[in-house]
C-alpha cells in the first residue's frame, strides 16, 4: 500500500486525501495511518493551498524509494506472475 500511495502521488501530483483514497483504493482510516508513516519517514509532505486546504505530495526521497521498489519488482517478478512458491523442506 505504501508503494501504491507513493505511485499515485508521483504520477498524479499533489492530491487531497479523498483523491488519494480513490486512486490508491484504500479506505480513509487506513490511509491516515499510511500517510502518517510516509510523512514521518519524509517520503510524503503536506502542502497548504487555497484557504487551508491540505494536499499531499511525494518528496524526492519518496521518488527514490519508489524507483528502488520498481527495480526490485523487475528483478523478482515471481509474485506478479503468480508462480507458486516451492514448499519448504520439513526435516
Amino acid at each position: 500500500m505504501y508503494v501504491d500511495i507513493l505511485s499515485v502521488l508521483a504520477h498524479r501530483g499533489p492530491l487531497k486525501l479523498t483523491h488519494i483514497m480513490y486512486k490508491a483504493n484504500v479506505n480513509c482510516s487506513v490511509l491516515g495511518e499510511y500517510l502518517d508513516f510516509l510523512l514521518k519517514k519524509g517520503l510524503v509532505e503536506e502542502r497548504k493551498v487555497k484557504k487551508n486546504r491540505t494536499v499531499y505530495a511525494v518528496t524526492q526521497s519518496g521518488i527514490t524509494v519508489l524507483k528502488a521498489f520498481r527495480e526490485i519488482k523487475q528483478a523478482l517478478p515471481i509474485a506478479e506472475e503468480g508462480i507458486t512458491r516451492p514448499t519448504p523442506l520439513l526435516f
